[in-house]
């Protein structure tokens, strides 16, 4: 079914009921009629926009649902899915025709198709929330979901091309991973290659090229390995069915793209796979491969023993080839491959007419019962979202406590991770980890069967830098959560700093009555929330000084007589302080001519200034009064400084020491070690600026201290 279906090509009723008995003997083949006529009857006079009949599609997506040998309350939906939302049909009217079960599943698939996944951030994550509670309810919701999805993409190019590209992309970050997070790794691989061929056409072409070519240079090495498998088996008496294949085009971009390296470096580009009778067999056919064809160090994983949360066994191996070619066999027992090939859909599945009990299918509503419990205790859905697309993409590494506990991980864990997973508590106090004996750094990335041993010490406290080494949500969560915390306690300190100083430059020590007052004015619910904004520069010092008293801010910050600051200005002009350059007092500056009676001021030395080197009649002659200036020129300066206590404050009181007030705090950028800020000071001249960055560049906690320009603050002038 890998074409679009016509009314004609689409498989009868009879045929579906027939193909389902194949299976399934004890299948209800009138009712499946009957829900075939129905959904057909509904859809009648509607068209795809490929112009074939509407009900091509559900048919379609029942189809392949059959060949996974799914159960009639399955297929049923997926004739009917469409009915709901499409027609005047009623969930009312499918219980009664149907069943109550059929109308629910319906009903899930219907409220799935409505939900816009690729949206703005929260939405996205409120909807997967919603999307997951469905599957939590009945997994074959999703399965039906998945199996519509296929179809669409089968037949996308009906599409409009960027409705094309909206859909594959909303397939490549949500269908596809979930597909493989629920074991169903063939359904994975076609919608990443349907979705593939629509994002990156040219380059999915490239690899068929280069296949084709390489296949034109060697001939058929597919066929020629499984005879030298299939013979070496047969040796040593070891049954298994050996089929082989080409990689995927998407699988084979990826990985070019992961080891950036060109197609004729890849080796293992040729996947074969051994079925074996049973388990025993599975490692008896693993030592005649290793016997006849030298492994490949490090691409050894047992499944079997360890299995993947997703139920998946399967021993996987990459061996030199004919010709040093390398190849990957993945070698498993019918059972073993039914879960690899299907995964969730295997626990539904029948066989000999019977519901098969397979006893590797994992049913995966633990694991989206335990992120949506993530999702209701987690205030930032932007990490909710991380979580969810960590955790759907991520193949697994299994590792060891010192008691001998396995515990399971993504791909990329850290020890972190590791300390987490034992309890929040061991994380927030991990110091440093020991794996297989050895002291690692915690960024190390666990490997499959390491042994690990978490280092804790009282007082320790989780650092920013902990979010770029975990993998996991819950690592992550704790994580954040702990430094909201911490970082709270820091912003009230730098908060009371900051306050401390700007009370100092006007000579006044407030009550805690005083500041408990000011924070009830603003809103907010005690001082120390408004100390904290204070420390975030949610808030300015100026701001709580001049609601406690007014009196004094307004005489402290006396009006300039702009007439009397500038000489040079002509009869109405006024003067307008850019700030690109910030002028102060005492430095040579220009006037630029701007809109109606304004004069734009600069700094001799201001980059601006050359794009007005052709327009000289624009140009004004000006200087600052003799004199001295009040403290009402606002400078901006950058300064990085070390992240440790009373840091922060110490600077600020010594630009208050100076007599300049400090109007704003960002900051620009916050490390383990330093910070970046940028702040804002009202300075009187440039003699005053010098004596500040004296001050500050003889503190030996301050790293760097610079003065800001910016061109681009400049305003047009004519």
């Amino acid at each position: 079914m890998s074409v679009a279906l016509s009314e004609l090509d689409a498989i009868s009723a009879q045929e579906l009921a027939a193909l389902i008995k194949q299976y399934n003997p004890k299948s209800n083949s009138k009712l499946m009629v009957q829900a075939y006529n129905y959904g057909r009857e509904k859809h009648e006079g509607q068209y795809r926009k490929s112009g074939e009949p509407y009900f091509t599609h559900p048919i379609a997506v029942a189809q392949i649902l059959a060949e996974q040998r799914l159960d009639d309350a399955t297929i049923i939906t997926a004739l009917l899915h469409d009915t709901i939302e499409d027609t005047e049909s009623s969930k009312q009217e499918i219980a009664k025709l149907f069943s109550f079960e059929i109308a629910e599943l319906v009903d899930g698939v219907t409220k799935l198709t409505k939900m816009q996944l690729s949206s703005i951030e929260t939405k996205e994550a409120e909807n997967l929330r919603k999307l997951f509670l469905a599957i939590a309810q009945d997994i074959r919701v999703i399965l039906v979901k998945l199996a519509d999805r296929l179809h669409n993409m089968r037949t996308i190019r009906a599409m409009k091309p960027e409705k094309q590209v909206q859909k594959a992309r909303e397939t490549m970050e949500i269908f596809a991973p979930l597909a493989g997070r629920m074991g169903m790794q063939s359904m994975r691989e076609d919608l990443e290659d349907l979705s593939f061929r629509v994002l990156n056409p040219e380059g999915r072409q490239s690899i068929i090229r280069r296949f084709v070519s390489l296949q034109k240079e060697t001939g058929d090495v597919i066929e020629r390995i499984k005879s030298d498998m299939l013979l070496e088996l047969e040796k040593a008496d070891v049954h298994a069915e050996i089929t082989g294949r080409a990689k995927k085009p998407y699988s084979i971009w990826r990985k070019m793209e992961e080891k950036n390296i060109p197609f004729s470096r890849l080796s293992d580009i040729y996947g074969f796979r051994a079925i074996c009778e049973n388990e025993a067999d599975c490692y008896r056919t693993l030592g005649v491969i290793h016997q006849r064809w030298r492994a490949v160090p490090g691409r050894f994983k047992d499944y079997i023993s360890q299995p993947k949360s997703n139920g998946y066994r399967s021993i996987h191996t990459t061996v030199s080839g004919r010709d040093g070619k390398r190849v990957e066999v993945q070698i498993r027992t019918r059972q073993m491959h039914d879960v690899a090939e299907s995964g969730v859909a295997a626990h539904w599945s029948y066989r000999d007419g019977e519901r098969s009990e397979n006893p590797f299918s994992v049913d995966p509503v633990q694991w989206i019962t335990r992120l949506i419990d993530q999702f209701d205790s987690e205030d930032d859905h932007s990490a909710f979202l991380e979580a969810v697309k960590l955790e759907m993409y991520s193949d697994q590494v299994f590792c060891f406590t010192p008691k001998g506990d396995v515990l399971k991980f993504p791909k990329g864990a850290s020890p972190i991770d590791f300390a987490y997973a034992i309890h929040t508590r061991i994380g927030n106090r991990c110091v440093g980890a020991k794996v297989d004996g050895l002291r690692v750094p915690l960024w190390t990335r666990l490997r499959n069967g390491q042994s690990v041993e978490i280092i804790v010490a009282q007082g320790q406290q989780p650092q920013s830098t902990w979010l770029e080494m975990a993998v996991t949500g819950k690592a992550k969560t704790a994580i954040r959560r702990a430094l909201r915390e911490a970082d709270r306690e820091r912003l009230v300190k730098m908060g009371a700093e900051l306050l401390r100083a700007a009370f100092e430059h006007v000579g006044k020590k407030p009550s805690d009555k005083a500041l408990e007052s000011a924070a009830t004015k603003m809103r907010l619910s005690d001082r120390e929330e408004m100390l904290a904004r204070l420390g975030s520069t949610e808030l300015r010092p100026r701001d709580i000084v001049s609601m406690i008293y007014p009196e004094i801010v307004v005489a402290d910050v006396p009006k300039v007589d702009q007439k009397r600051a500038v000489i040079g200005l002509g009869e109405g002009q006024h003067f307008d302080r850019q700030q690109c350059c910030q002028p102060l007092p005492g430095e040579r500056i220009v006037g630029l001519a701007a809109a109606g009676r304004g004069v734009a001021v600069h700094a001799i030395d201001c980059d601006v200034l050359a794009r007005y080197e052709d327009n000289t009649d624009l140009w004004i002659d000006l200087h600052w009064q003799d004199g001295k200036h009040p403290a009402a020129y606002d400078v901006t300066l950058e300064l990085t400084i070390s992240n440790d206590a009373g840091v922060l404050g110490r600077v600020c009181s010594m630009i208050g020491d100076t007599g300049a007030n400090i109007s704003d705090l960002v900051f620009v950028d916050r490390k383990p070690d330093f910070f970046k800020i940028e702040i804002s000071i009202d300075l009187s001249d440039i003699e005053h600026l010098h004596s500040v960055l004296s001050r500050l560049e003889a503190e030996t906690e301050v790293a760097m201290t610079k003065r800001l320009r910016r061109s681009e603050l400049a305003k047009t002038v004519h």
